[in-house]
């Protein structure tokens, strides 16, 4: 951990921006990291952020809206194995596990508004890029995914 705030600590010393963070080259030792290093994979989500590649959505604004009744034409679609979906999801989700959803696309309609999430907001991400590169035009991705949203409703419950 030391190891990646340092880099990125001297990316910011640099002067240097979120791009940088994605062209960075930094030693690895496969049995320890990946190829692309955490540093990398934190660029390319900032950089797919700000270029507004995917609309994320956060579990704030999500409870707002349930709390608001605004929930009734978006489907909440949750892209997690069934277990995952069996031990606990957001009420009212569909499941259509993410390595799925290709096949089973056909089941939902491309004129809804669809919130997808997954565990912790990566499957959720490629679900939503594969439901806008089928021509789905209203998607939003959970940031964070289940666990924000199930750790801090909890969180707000027990205060």
């Amino acid at each position: 951990m030391d190891k990646r705030i340092d880099v990125f600590a001297s990316v910011i010393r640099m002067g240097g921006t979120v791009s940088d963070l994605t062209e960075l080259e930094l030693a690895y030792a496969p049995p320890y990291s990946s190829a692309k290093d955490p540093v990398n994979m934190a660029g390319f989500t900032a950089e797919n952020q700000m270029e507004g590649v995917v609309a994320n959505i956060t579990w704030e604004r999500l409870a707002s809206l349930q709390a608001e009744g605004q929930m009734k034409d978006v489907v909440l679609l949750d892209v997690r194995d069934e277990l995952e979906f069996e031990n606990g999801t957001i009420p009212g989700s569909i499941l259509i596990p993410v390595n799925e959803l290709r096949q089973r696309l056909g089941e939902l309609d491309s004129k809804k508004t669809y919130l997808v999430f997954c565990g912790i907001g990566i499957r959720g991400y490629i679900a939503a890029r594969i439901l806008m590169q089928n021509g789905f035009k209203n998607i939003y991705n959970l940031a964070g995914g289940y666990t924000s949203y199930h750790n801090s409703i909890w969180q707000f419950e027990c205060d």
